[in-house]
């Protein structure tokens, strides 16, 4: 790939038409090799080192620039030095619920509504993959997961969680026939009937979800129990709250 073209990966039409995005930084250049173990498509990334940076250990394909060219193609101002190009993971859609109603899934589906900020996106991406055994899906008109913010921010954890972009509602309702979201006159999150949902549904972080949209789901409210001083928590945070009593129970 020619320089010119990784400069386009800065933006979601040049990762979209290359089917690539960027990852900068030695911590997430190693949990890409990580995942490139069990995720052959990572095998496929392209480690690209400034002349200034010294020596790198990677079983990933080398490319040597100049610390100008370096400067060209990165994202951050100051850059560290070594980047890589990373094709996309091709993730399957979730067809079918993965668990019976009544029974836990083994695989519990976290969807985002129109989620705006990359630093609360790659957030929420680190703590799923913290937990273990998440499915993220997004909503069309949501942040691009591989914008170079939220994949800072999820500290490699993109690398090594099923992603979905563009589900609707519609879609969504046709996959799954129980939904989980937070309300404050919602049930207990420590509710017995909470692990048994099917899938969660977290909504935009200043609209939440339209009731027009939750109307289409059977869906059983829950809330974060707190002193009622404000009226809402931060989306990343409400997510790691729900995934930790997910795992908890």
């Amino acid at each position: 790939m020619k320089l010119d073209d990784i400069k386009k990966l800065h933006k979601k039409k040049g990762r979209n038409e290359l089917g690539c995005f960027l990852v900068e930084g030695e911590h997430l250049i190693l949990e890409l090799e990580k995942a490139a173990k069990t995720i052959p498509v990572f095998q496929q990334a392209r480690v690209y080192v400034s002349e200034s940076y010294g020596e790198v250990n990677t079983q990933l394909e080398q490319v040597r620039i100049t610390d100008k060219q370096m400067q060209k193609i990165a994202d951050t101002q100051t850059p560290q030095g070594i980047i890589a190009v990373v094709p996309f993971r091709s993730t399957e859609p979730l067809h079918t619920p993965v668990a019976k109603v009544g029974e836990t899934a083994k695989e519990k589906t976290i969807y985002l509504y129109e989620v705006q900020d990359p630093g609360n996106l790659g957030t929420i991406l680190r703590t799923l993959v913290w937990f273990g055994g998440f499915r993220c899906v997004l909503s069309p008109n949501s942040v691009d997961p591989y914008n170079p913010k939220v994949v800072r921010a999820s500290m490699g954890a993109i690398f090594h969680l099923p992603i979905e972009l563009d589900v609707t509602i519609n879609e969504l309702q046709a996959r799954f026939d129980h939904f989980a979201c937070l309300d404050l006159e919602g049930a207990p999150l420590s509710s017995e009937g909470f692990t048994k949902q099917q899938c969660f549904v977290f909504g935009n972080e200043a609209r939440g979800v339209p009731y027009e949209e939750l109307a289409k789901l059977d869906v059983t409210a829950y809330s974060i129990q707190g002193a009622g001083v404000l009226e809402s928590l931060n989306l990343a945070t409400a997510v790691n709250i729900c995934a930790y009593e997910l795992n908890r129970q």
